[in-house]
């Protein structure tokens, strides 16, 4: 039993909560019942606030107070898509912002979503449990700041449809009745809730029955049926005869709704998680990776959470399958539909013959207005914004002030916290509620922008890292230890075998983003410039970033003076991109580190894109093989590797102007390749392309004739025939010259 000066159970606060329930229902909205004070106090009260209201479905989110169904804040993910009646959410068990932002929205019209926090004043200095996953080596998580909670505290207190109960307090009154929700409008389809989930099926279903390659995307905000429409589509084609179609999101969980909606209009069906079938007719779960690289027969592929799902992945999948349609929440917790929208569209532009949108915007769990929507968008920036194109788009380097943010300054500043994560948002596919409490409370983090008459149009978030005694980097080294919120030090040393690594002070740009109105001009090249001399000026060692390799970012870090160091043996599972890290040195011991890492990886480098980097883009490799003015010698092996002797001369001429078959040359034409290619020689981008993906990569002869678009072996041969040429005229000298009239090729062709 709960001590009695804690808690005294009183019809009350029963009563209280009934009644709140009743206006709930008369609005046919959420309402959220705020319980702060000693956690037993809080829990005890949730008890009986959910005995006065009646509930029936109530999930308890964090510890359990009696027999109610409960789950840990990381077992949220399974509620996607469901209905409750009543959400606890027991913020002493530490407050998950994402799964604070998911699961609220599985509260329907007429529930209570309550929440039980320590007393308000006193919530910010609260020792959260979730301040572990914040703090980094050498921080404890005691040294976390509240920034977030604080911010979160001042919302609540000034929030529509919060009734707040404060332990030691009187019972609050409850508000004036709200009006009556508005009636629905009819919708002519029986399985569809409203008109906007009816419009959105027969979109879904039209990408079937018309023409191919004029795909769908439908976005929603949460509650607004978007699940259950592909559910109803599928169900409907499949009884209409379409033998496969397939479903892709980031996790399955996030479609199990989809399967439970197909499932209702089939009854006959035979479902599982990842299937359902129907007679000869099935629908199956693919993660979007694997459906990616190894392509399926499908009639259908349905996207859902597109914005949770790296660009390239999609733009792969939008190649592959004439019959797709995409699907995403705009105001997302697991990645966010504005960026997603930015990003996207130019790829449908120019891959598709004229793609629809499709917007849902009636809610169908919630009426229009619902109070509670509005807090978790404020509260979590789920609906932050940007500044305006027309502000970004005059911006330029030499108008824009550059500088480093006070936190604590930004945490009370709605107006550049907001226009600063929105711009997290366009840029990046996958930003979440926690990054908004990392920005706010991560103890290593530092953050720049560049403003524009006063708005945000660049933003740049630094980690430090590194700093580690002699031991400690020793056990990095070995792999015996691995501090958290330290990727660049971990990186070196344990895959590099760098063991100094560790013991240096670096600083890691983990986001950098540009207004999209405001790109091409410079600026970001300018702020990541004030960002490296700000850490020289606090005595760092190296600057460096982890990124999904693409050859624009390739080309922007390199501008910015930043060296490969290291590419990832195998493709992120969130970027669906091999990750690769750019080093920049700061200071002589960052200089003497840099040079070993840098040596070593292009040193490597050829032989790994023969072998564990085969299928990498032939545009990044080439960007990767390239040399920067001042490296001609950097590399121990280089000189010897590229360095052709008489016999390879007369090889690769014979091969390039005769009819010698090319696996009798591939060494020296491996050597002149790759000579070429790191010496960033110009030759038309086709001739990079070729020599790239077989000669350097070793991919096979359809495989190649399939990338360049040839029509078999005979023409990729002729291709590398006439990429090799010029290179051999170039840089073969008398030699060749020899060859070439041993060969009797005519003077028009060799020069």
């Amino acid at each position: 039993m709960p001590h009695p000066t804690l808690f005294n159970p009183s019809r009350s606060l029963a009563t209280l909560a009934a009644g709140l329930r009743a206006q709930a229902e008369i609005a046919r909205q959420r309402r959220m019942l705020l319980l702060s004070g000693e956690a037993s106090w809080c829990r005890e009260a949730a008890a009986s606030a959910l005995r006065g209201a009646g509930f029936t479905q109530v999930l308890w989110v964090g510890a359990q107070p009696r027999a109610e169904p409960a789950v840990s804040a990381g077992q949220v993910g399974r509620f996607l898509g469901r209905e409750l009646e009543a959400v606890v959410f027991d913020a002493h068990s530490g407050f998950d912002v994402d799964a604070f932002g998911l699961i609220s929205g599985t509260v329907r019209g007429g529930g209570l979503f309550i929440l039980l926090t320590p007393p308000q004043a006193q919530w910010a200095a609260f020792p959260d449990p979730e301040h572990a996953r914040i703090a980094v080596y050498p921080y404890r998580p005691e040294e976390v700041s509240g920034r977030f909670l604080a911010r979160f505290a001042a919302l609540l207190a000034g929030a529509d449809g919060v009734l707040a109960l404060a332990q030691g307090h009187p019972l609050p009154p409850l508000p004036p009745p709200p009006p009556p929700a508005p009636p629905t409008d009819p919708v002519g389809d029986p399985a569809c809730r409203t008109a906007d989930q009816a419009a959105a099926v027969a979109a879904l279903i039209h990408v079937i029955t018309g023409q191919r390659r004029r795909p769908v995307v439908l976005t929603s905000d949460r509650g607004r049926g978007k699940s259950a429409a592909l559910g109803i589509a599928a169900a409907r084609l499949l009884q209409g005869g379409l033998r496969h179609i397939v479903i892709t999101a980031p996790r399955l969980e996030a479609v199990g709704p989809v399967f439970d909606h197909a499932a209702r209009l089939l009854p006959a069906a035979q479902v599982t998680r990842a299937h359902l079938t129907l007679g000869e007719g099935r629908v199956e779960f693919l993660p979007p990776d694997e459906l990616a690289l190894a392509p399926v027969a499908a009639d259908l592929v349905l996207v859902d959470e597109a914005a949770a799902i790296p660009t390239p992945i999609l733009e792969r999948l939008l190649g592959h399958y004439p019959r797709i349609a995409f699907a995403t929440t705009v105001h997302g917790y697991e990645g966010t539909g504005r960026g997603f929208a930015v990003r996207f569209h130019k790829v449908l532009e120019a891959r598709s013959r004229g793609w629809r949108a499709v917007r849902m915007e009636a809610p169908i769990r919630w009426a229009p207005g619902d109070p509670l929507e509005r807090l978790v968008f404020r509260s979590l920036l789920l609906d932050a914004a940007a500044a305006p194109d027309e502000v970004a788009a005059g911006a330029a380097p030499t108008g824009c002030a550059f500088e480093r943010l006070e936190r604590a300054a930004l945490a009370r500043d709605e107006a550049t916290l907001s226009q600063l994560f929105g711009l997290l948002v366009l840029a990046h596919y996958r930003t979440r509620p926690l990054d908004l409490r990392h920005l706010l409370d991560g103890p290593n983090l530092t953050v720049h922008v560049a403003r524009s008459q006063g708005h945000v149009v660049a933003t740049a978030l630094v980690a430090r890292e590194g700093g580690f005694d002699g031991e400690t980097a020793r056990g990095v080294w070995a792999g015996r230890i691995r501090p958290h919120g330290h990727l660049l030090p971990e990186s070196l040393a344990a895959h590099l075998g760098l063991e100094e690594a560790p013991r240096l002070r670096s600083a890691r740009v983990m986001r950098i983003a540009v207004h999209p109105a405001a790109q091409g001009r410079g600026i970001g090249s300018r702020l990541l410039q004030e960002v490296v001399e700000s850490a020289r000026r606090e005595g760092l060692d190296l600057m460096g970033s982890s990124f999904g390799a693409t050859s624009e970012l390739l080309a922007f870090w390199s501008g910015a003076e930043f060296r490969p160091v290291r590419v990832s043996v195998k493709r992120g599972a969130t970027s669906g991109a091999h990750s690769v890290i750019v080093l920049r040195p700061l200071s002589a011991a960052g200089a003497a580190l840099f040079a070993t890492a840098r040596g070593r990886f292009l040193d490597h480098l050829p032989h790994l894109l023969g072998a564990t980097l085969r299928e990498l883009d032939p545009a990044q490799a080439m960007r990767l093989l390239r040399r920067g003015p001042d490296e001609a010698t950097v590399g121990s092996a280089a000189a010897q590797w590229w360095g052709l002797d008489r016999q390879d001369w007369e090889d690769v001429t014979a091969f390039a102007f005769g009819r010698r078959i090319y696996e009798a040359c591939l060494v020296p034409v491996w050597k002149l390749a790759g000579r070429a290619l790191a010496e960033a020689r110009p030759m038309p981008p086709a001739a990079a392309e070729v020599l790239t993906a077989k000669v350097m990569q070793g991919r096979g002869w359809l495989e190649v004739a399939q990338l360049m678009h040839l029509s078999g072996r005979a023409a990729v041969v002729e291709a590398l025939r006439a990429a090799l040429r010029p290179l051999i005229l170039d840089y073969g000298g008398g030699v060749v010259q020899e060859a070439l009239e041993r060969l009797q090729v005519p003077p028009a062709d060799g020069g």
